[in-house]
């Protein structure tokens, strides 16, 4: 199962395509070394990081 899961997350962002967007762009710059901000990450990938990130609103997604 995913986690966070995907009805958990759209509740802390305004659209998937958003989330989509600011999970592959923190990915990106976790796999160029930056450091993690959750404590212990669920998922061995960067684009779960990333979401684990987000859900955790250690990244603030914000609409342009």
């Amino acid at each position: 199962m995913l986690y966070p899961s995907i009805d958990k997350l759209l509740e802390k962002v305004d659209s998937k395509y958003s989330l989509v967007v600011a999970a592959s762009r923190r990915a990106r710059v976790l796999r160029d070394g930056e450091p993690l901000l959750v404590e212990r990450a669920k998922s061995n990938k960067y684009v779960g990081k990333a979401l684990e990130e987000i859900y955790d609103e250690k990244i603030i997604v914000e609409n342009k």
